[in-house]
């Protein structure tokens, strides 16, 4: 009976053994992961990059660690975290849409879409699709490509109709295609949901005045 015992507690002593550091290393993806949706992006980048440390292939914690540098504006060292994950994983929509948003934010206007139109082919109903179109959007609007603006934007809202900033900016773009009763509509659902939003009011009355002058 003793000896029956001893075994169950060697046992149990190598099972706890072989699997905490499987669990402590899902802790700390978790912990990451945690810091990143709590907005601690320091915590969040320094715990995801002692895991890259300790497993240079640890995808999912170059990818908090992207998001992460990204919302702190250090985008040059979210570029290498993120080409790295691609190494790892060439097709993991997370990191294709981190590599257009990088791009985006540094300016690289046409590197930025080919990544985000990537990232629609790959998951068109990904997690963070409706960013994707924002994006693509502004990027358009960067170009002078109202029209482009407008379908882009246009999804986006679709996708997050609650979002007034999203609408103000759809009906910026529609008020330089020259779609004024459609960047009127833009604008005026901009301002039910925040009616303190200066740039959709004066898109509003800009595009009223300019109705009006036809």
């Amino acid at each position: 009976m003793r000896s029956l015992m001893a075994g169950k507690a060697v046992f149990s002593l190598i099972f706890f053994a072989v699997l905490f550091p499987f669990q402590a290393q899902a802790q700390m993806r978790a912990d990451a992961l945690t810091e990143f949706r709590a907005n601690n992006f320091e915590e969040a980048v320094r715990i995801s990059l002692e895991e890259i440390e300790e497993n240079a292939n640890n995808l999912e914690a170059h990818v908090v660690a992207s998001w992460s540098l990204i919302e702190l504006g250090r985008y040059d060292e979210a570029l290498r975290l993120a080409r790295s994950a691609r190494v790892i994983s060439r097709y993991d929509g997370r990191v294709i849409q981190i590599l257009g948003e990088v791009h985006y934010f540094q300016g690289r206007n046409i590197e930025a879409l080919r990544y985000f139109q990537e990232y629609i082919n790959l998951a068109p109903e990904g997690q963070r699709i409706h960013f994707v179109f924002f994006f693509m959007g502004e990027i358009y609007i960067r170009l002078g490509m109202f029209r482009h603006a407008d379908i882009a934007l246009s999804t986006a809202v679709h996708r997050v109709p609650g979002n007034a900033l999203w609408w103000s900016r759809l009906g910026y773009a529609r008020e330089n295609a020259g779609d004024l009763l459609a960047a009127i509509t833009a604008y005026e659902r901009a301002l039910a949901l925040n009616a303190q939003l200066t740039d959709a009011s004066r898109g509003l009355l800009r595009s009223r005045q300019a109705l009006a002058g036809r």
